[in-house]
């Protein structure tokens, strides 16, 4: 086990050193070329900024409201007959559109519930296996110059809940 935590100290800098060491052999002025891309990256996030500040407003909003327990309490007699509580059922939706706001709740799951119980595990596992499907299509269509969007969202949502079901089956095994 021990040298697993050595190889995961060493994944980056080695990375990092293969990247130089490969551009210093093909003749790259590496520095100049990391500069252009650093810049490239602030234009970026000059870009999806208002996206993100609107985004994180709107749950905020919502989480303040009380419109999320409320929308949490009226799914959450549904979601219950398959096993997924329904104090999950914020979080759910949240994750879809802010991960940081999907990291509070979780933080607020655990406060009242606990790490290691049911709703706890199903939270954690949740977080790890769904996407903020509508802030990611957002930047990288934008970013993309991306107009005809096709099947993502559908894909996105189904990925979603196959991601929320294996976490209730995953937690109902631990």
């Amino acid at each position: 086990m021990k040298i697993l935590l050595y190889i995961s100290d060493l994944i980056i800098p080695l990375v990092i050193f293969y990247i130089v060491g490969y551009g210093i052999l093909m003749k790259k002025n590496v520095y100049e070329d990391f500069v252009t891309g650093a810049k490239d990256g602030l234009k970026t996030v000059v870009q999806i900024l208002p996206t993100l500040v609107g985004l994180m407003v709107g749950v905020g909003i919502l989480r303040a409201s009380g419109f999320l327990d409320l929308l949490g309490d009226l799914i959450g007699q549904w979601t219950r007959y398959i096993g997924f509580p329904s104090q999950l059922v914020p979080l759910a939706i949240v994750r879809m559109f802010s991960s940081s706001a999907a990291t509070g709740l979780v933080l607020d799951v655990f406060k009242e519930f606990g790490t290691d119980s049911k709703i706890g595990l199903i939270a954690s596992i949740m977080m790890s296996c769904t996407e903020t499907i509508f802030y990611t299509m957002s930047v990288y269509f934008m970013t993309a110059k991306v107009k005809k969007t096709r099947y993502t969202l559908t894909g996105a949502l189904m990925a979603t809940v196959a991601g929320i079901i294996a976490s209730v089956i995953l937690a109902g095994m631990m």
